[in-house]
């Protein structure tokens, strides 16, 4: 019987999270954690800023500071779940949030741009 081939769909998303201040050191861990959770589901990052120290809107754990990173990546659909779980289980993450950016994304027709 004649099967239809499955095409992946890949969606873009950006997340914004905080760093707690006394644990800035462990920043590129966190970054390359980041990074495999991101290639594990076949995606890749489009733009990573760091923003630096700035002050919070309002303590959060006793604290007045954190570490901004903003990024923006693509990948399947289970993503998003897979980076909240490493985010909500990781005490140097104060707050994270993830945006989807894009229902449908092709990464090859980005690159063509």
């Amino acid at each position: 019987m004649f099967e239809i081939p499955k095409v992946k769909r890949f969606r873009r998303w950006e997340t914004l999270f905080i760093i707690h201040p006394d644990r800035v050191e462990e920043k590129q861990n966190i970054l390359d954690k980041l990074q495999q959770i991101i290639e594990s589901k076949e995606g890749k990052i489009l733009k990573l800023e760091e923003w630096g120290m700035r002050k919070l809107a309002y303590p959060i754990a006793k604290r007045k500071t954190g570490y901004y990173v903003l990024a923006e990546f693509y990948g399947l659909s289970d993503l998003p779940k897979e980076l909240e779980n490493f985010f909500r289980i990781d005490e140097r993450v104060i707050r994270y949030i993830v945006v989807k950016l894009d229902d449908r994304y092709v990464p090859e027709a980005q690159a063509q741009a």
